[in-house]
């Protein structure tokens, strides 16, 4: 508890300071620094909370209803955790991404600590006022650092789309929590959530926390925010921010008690069709952040899925199926967090160092950014599931539940939830390749991507770090599952690993022998090559003796076969030039995939809300007696509810 004291003091006192510091570099240093120290203090108490260290601190507050209660178990320890550790690193990124001099650096590192120390909140209040004053706080912070560019407008355009689906994720979960404490008392552990109908509060739970988590089809402001923002911040949104949705969700959950069977079939329908959308949008995309961006919604239906197998095993009674369910959750909780944030970081070092994100117009890079390039491949093996990395386990335990599930009555559940997976992990893949291959394989196909260079060593480190966190992690899989019985307590009926997970031994082992191998045949091939010439040539030469850039694959027509299949779907639309007359001078192709729900739903309900407000300008008279009407009309409504509300 005294550290955790110690890891809020430190962002309370750095964030004034960096403030002030205005636009001098020295803000870069000082921001880094509180960033580390904070993180490693949030670390410290995270991971004890993790190991079984347990603590609550409960104070007075004056807000009706609110309290300064927050306390620390195996499931806050988890997201503490993940979040010290992500928010140090991108704080250590971010003093080389920044450049010096920009006007808002110091309001930058302010509102980025800021937004650290409420997500640290938000992962250990017990009161729900309190949790909401920190959501609040969390998504205000994450919104002003979306707009750091904000002479862009599309920076704006995607700031104000944020703002506007965080608050209404918001205003579903305050009536969530209003008719939780119905009862009188708004901390978590004596809210009676069974008086308005559980199941209300979990669909309410799901629609508020998912806005943030990125379900479909809540997930319209991921594609556009995360391009938007700095890429240090991208990385704490995506790998942590993201995850409180997730977090907030699980720990309803807890509140809850047991599931009745349509709360996880609802989970699984939500993730299998996040993650299958998510991942076919991503692998249309040409713009490297947008795709990453799509990923995360595919990410986070994996999520949402293994906590929906989690819930039917647990209301069928099958423990295997509910343990590995939340534990393959939790598990990919874990990974996402370090490969997501490592790519995000790695497509920010492609940004700075070639001042586009268009996939087309880059390519090559690997020989010019060979530790970037090493660190993005190693993060995309990683979020493909490809053994040994950290990837797999999360998976392993999704499909090693779901098969469980044919001997428990609800085959139905595992058909659906393998199928899912299967085609999640197969799109992956290509839609990994297509971003690595386009970006660092082959020649540069423009300028910029020709004039590219490394990443500054503040860069480069944290991203090494979570590249071999992803590779340690996969390694020591069967320790971190056996690590997770805390966090899982509080969900699962009977926390403990079943024998299936014996496997992940004779995994680690292989995989470790596989690193072994691979270093060996390096260490051979240097040596074979020692003293002799080796001749090099330039790459894709296709047969032709003078190649050019342009007869490479482009992000388009590499996805082109895949994503043709799903053409319907996903609404691509072509423009082709097609080549004219016996000496064409010209022809290209590009497609553009626009979001169908953005296009379908979204912008349509948001242009028929502005038809609306237009025509209600009448109630914006200009006359003070009329605003004090209505304000004392609101809060007769409101007398009136709450005197309503009493037995």
């Amino acid at each position: 508890m005294v550290i955790y004291i110690i890891f809020m003091a430190v962002l309370a006192a750095g964030a004034p300071i960096c403030l002030f510091l205005g636009r001098r570099a020295s803000a870069n240093t000082v921001g880094a620094a509180v960033a580390v120290i904070a993180g490693a203090a949030g670390l410290v108490c995270g991971i004890a909370g993790f190991i079984g260290q347990q603590w609550d601190l409960n104070l007075p507050w004056s807000v009706p209803m609110g309290s300064l209660h927050v306390a620390m178990d195996g499931l806050s320890g988890l997201f503490l955790s993940l979040i010290s550790l992500v928010c140090a690193l991108a704080g250590v990124y971010a003093s080389g991404y920044l450049r010096p001099g920009r006007a808002h650096l110091g309001s930058c590192w302010c509102f980025y600590l800021l937004l650290f120390a409420s997500l640290g909140v938000v992962v250990t209040a017990r009161n729900a006022v309190l949790f909401l004053v920190a959501w609040e706080a969390m998504s205000l912070t994450s919104f002003l650092l979306v707009m750091f560019d904000h002479h862009r407008p599309e920076v704006v355009r995607a700031g104000w789309t944020y703002l506007v689906a965080t608050h209404l994720g918001t205003a579903f979960l305050l009536v969530m929590f209003l008719l939780c404490g119905r009862g009188g008392s708004m901390e978590f552990d004596a809210m009676d959530p069974h008086a308005a109908g559980a199941g209300v509060i979990f669909l309410l739970a799901v629609i508020g926390f998912g806005t943030k988590a990125g379900f479909l089809p809540l997930h319209a402001w991921l594609p556009e925010t995360y391009p938007a923002a700095p890429s240090h911040v991208t990385a704490v949104m995506s790998g942590v921010m993201s995850k409180t949705g997730i977090y907030g969700l699980l720990r309803m959950l807890e509140v809850l008690g047991p599931p009745p069977m349509w709360w996880g079939v609802t989970l699984v329908a939500v993730g299998a069709v996040s993650g299958v959308m998510g991942i076919l949008l991503a692998l249309a995309q040409n713009d490297l952040k947008r795709l990453l961006a799509y990923s995360s919604v595919e990410n986070v239906g994996i999520i949402t899925l293994g906590i929906g197998i989690g819930l039917i095993g647990r209301s069928s009674g099958n423990d295997t199926m509910a343990v590995l369910g939340f534990a393959g959750a939790l598990l990919h909780v874990l990974n996402h967090a370090m490969f997501k944030s490592l790519l995000f970081m790695g497509a920010g070092a492609v940004l700075h160092a070639t001042g586009t994100r268009e996939i087309n117009r880059l390519g090559g890079l690997m020989k010019r950014m060979g530790t970037t390039a090493t660190m993005f491949l190693i993060a995309s093996a990683a979020i493909c599931g490809l053994p040994p990395l950290n990837g797999f386990v999360g998976e392993f335990c999704l499909y090693v539940a779901s098969l469980s599930a044919l001997e428990g009555g609800v085959a139905w559940a595992a058909v659906a939830a393998i199928g899912s997976l299967a085609m999640i992990g197969g799109l992956a893949v290509a839609c990994f390749a297509k971003a690595f291959g386009i970006v660092f394989l082959g020649s540069p196909r423009s300028e910029e991507a020709a004039a590219a260079h490394e990443a500054p060593a503040s860069m480069r480190v944290p991203m090494i770090i979570l590249a071999g966190l992803c590779v340690v992690m996969g390694l020591c899989q069967p320790l971190i599952v056996a690590s997770l019985r805390g966090s899982v307590l509080g969900l699962a009926a009977a926390p403990r690993p079943p024998e299936a997970l014996q496997a992940l031994w004779w995994i680690s082992a292989a995989g470790a022998a596989f690193i072994v191998l691979v270093i060996v045949l390096a260490l051979l091939r240097r040596r074979v090559l020692k003293g002799r010439s080796v001749a090099k040539g330039v790459t894709w030469d296709c047969g032709y003796a003078a190649p050019d850039a342009r007869m490479q694959y482009t992000a388009s027509s590499f996805a082109m076969p895949l994503v043709a299949m799903f053409r319907a779907l996903l609404g691509t639309k072509d423009t082709i030039e097609r080549p004219q007359g016996l000496l064409p001078q010209s022809a290209s192709a590009q497609t553009r995939t626009e979001d169908p729900f953005m296009r379908r739903a979204f912008r349509p309900a948001f242009m028929a809300v502005g038809w609306l407000g237009g025509r209600l300008k009448w109630v914006q008279q200009g006359r003070n007696q009329l605003y004090v009407l209505y304000v004392a009309l609101t809060v007769l409504v409101l007398l009136a509810w709450k005197l309503g509300g009493r037995p």
